[in-house]
């Protein structure tokens, strides 16, 4: 069980030789990736901020809630810092099973708990030149009705 902050590029084959485990009959995973447009708005990087000791945190804990709620082998959850291009990882999950429903669940339960807990803050940068600090999504309600949802817990200060 591992959450890690990084700043620089997810190395998933990496992480995937770490989830290796003979009792796993399922391996879940889910890549968070930049996407050129949000709100009908182009984008061109995003850049992400976190508060690093909270973030690392809260990361281990919902990792442990999954551990404790679902019937899963190994979990593990990296997310990005820094400045990313559409189409790069910005957060990734893997989760490892008897079977795969545990393995689904778990899955979905770590990146809905992230997005609503974490302290991570996401700035878009448009191809129009402007930006714009992108409120964090809390329960999938973007907080101060803010556009796009990344992931983590309140506007940047």
């Amino acid at each position: 069980m591992t959450f890690k902050l990084t700043g620089t590029a997810i190395d998933v084959p990496a992480l995937m030789d770490g989830l290796r485990d003979a009792r796993a009959g399922a391996c879940v995973t889910f890549e968070g990736r930049v996407r050129d447009r949000n709100d009908g708005r182009a984008v061109r990087a995003l850049d992400y901020e976190a508060y690093a000791p909270l973030a690392e945190k809260e990361g281990e804990k919902i990792l442990t809630e999954a551990m404790g709620r679902f019937r899963i082998a190994g979990a593990v959850c990296v997310h990005r810092t820094g400045s990313l291009g559409p189409g790069d990882i910005a957060v990734w999950i893997a989760v490892t099973a008897g079977h795969r429903d545990a393995a689904f669940e778990a899955c979905r339960y770590i990146i809905d708990e992230t997005k609503a807990r974490m302290p991570i803050w996401k700035k878009e940068h448009y191809t129009d030149g402007a930006t714009e600090w992108i409120n964090c999504a809390a329960r999938g309600v973007p907080a101060g009705g803010g556009a796009g949802g990344g992931a983590g817990g309140g506007a940047k200060p």
